[in-house]
C-alpha cells in the first residue's frame, strides 16, 4: 500500500520526550534511594529527605504543589536520643574522672605511687594495686595496708547508679606449689576474691554488680625478666565500668 511521504516542510513532534525522560530520571533516583536506605542512618536520612524535596518540588513534569497539603516536619526522635546518649556518656566520663582524681590524691597523700595507680580507658577506670603491699608472699590473706586501700576504694564506689566492678588477680611467672595453692591460678583467683570481699564490707554497695577473676601469670604488664618487673606483674586490679543502658534508666 502506498504511503504518503512527509513533505520536506513538515516536522515530527518530539515534545513528549522531555516529560518521559524526566520520569525515567525520577525512577532511577528512586531505585538508588531505596538501595541506599538499606543501611540508613541519621545523616543519610537527611540527605535523602533533601533529595525527595528537591526532586518533587521542582515541578519538572507538570505537578503543581498542593497548598492544602499537610506540612510534614522531620522526625527528631533519633536526634533527641543521640543527644541524650551523648549527655549520658559525658556524665559517666565526668563521674569516672572524679573517682580517678580522688584516688590519685589518696595515692599522693599516702606516698603510694610505687604501689597504686589508675588508668582511664574505654573499658572504664582501672585501679591497680601491688600485691606486695596487700599480701604476703604466697598468701591470699589481705594485709592491713591492703585493707585500708580496699576501704578507701569502696567509699569511692558509692554512686547513685551502681557500676559493674570486676576485681582480677595476677601473678608473676614463678611457679607456686604449697599446701594451700597448687598454682598461680589458684593464688591469683583467691586474692581477687578476698580483696573483693573487703570492698563489699561496705553495705552501701550492691554485691550483684561485683565479679572476680584470676589470671595467674598469663596477663603480665611487663616481661618477667627482673625482680622489678615481676613486682609489677604481681597485682590486683579493680575495673570500674561505665553504666550500661539498663543501669542508666
Amino acid at each position: 500500500m502506498w504511503k504518503k511521504k512527509p513533505s520536506k516542510g513538515s516536522q515530527i513532534d518530539n515534545s513528549w520526550l522531555l516529560p518521559y525522560a524526566d520520569m525515567l530520571t525520577l525512577l532511577l533516583a528512586l531505585f538508588i534511594i531505596l538501595f541506599a536506605m538499606s543501611e540508613i542512618d541519621a545523616q543519610k536520612y537527611k540527605e535523602l529527605a533533601n533529595i525527595f524535596k528537591s526532586e518533587f518540588s521542582s515541578n519538572k513534569i507538570g505537578f503543581e504543589p498542593d497548598e492544602n497539603a499537610p506540612i510534614v516536619t522531620e522526625n527528631t526522635d533519633h536526634e533527641d536520643r543521640e543527644d541524650e546518649q551523648k549527655d549520658e556518656n559525658e556524665d559517666q566520663l565526668n563521674e569516672l574522672l572524679q573517682m580517678q582524681e580522688k584516688i590519685d590524691q589518696y595515692i599522693e597523700d599516702h606516698k603510694l605511687t610505687d604501689d597504686l595507680g589508675t588508668k582511664l580507658s574505654g573499658e572504664g577506670l582501672l585501679v591497680t594495686i601491688s600485691t606486695d603491699i596487700s599480701f604476703d608472699s604466697g598468701s591470699a590473706h589481705v594485709k592491713d595496708e591492703g585493707r585500708e586501700i580496699a576501704q578507701e576504694i569502696s567509699h569511692l564506689l558509692e554512686t547513685n547508679s551502681p557500676h559493674n566492678i570486676i576485681v582480677s588477680g595476677h601473678a608473676d611467672d614463678r611457679p607456686i606449689h604449697n599446701e594451700e595453692f597448687q598454682s598461680n591460678w589458684d593464688l591469683s583467683a583467691m586474692r581477687a576474691v578476698n580483696f573483693m570481699s573487703l570492698l563489699l564490707d561496705n553495705e552501701k554497695l550492691d554485691p550483684e554488680k561485683f565479679s572476680s577473676k584470676g589470671f595467674g601469670e598469663y596477663q603480665p604488664i611487663a616481661p618477667n625478666t627482673s625482680e622489678e618487673n615481676r613486682a609489677k606483674n604481681r597485682r590486683v586490679e579493680v575495673l570500674i565500668q561505665p553504666h550500661d543502658d539498663e543501669q542508666a534508666e
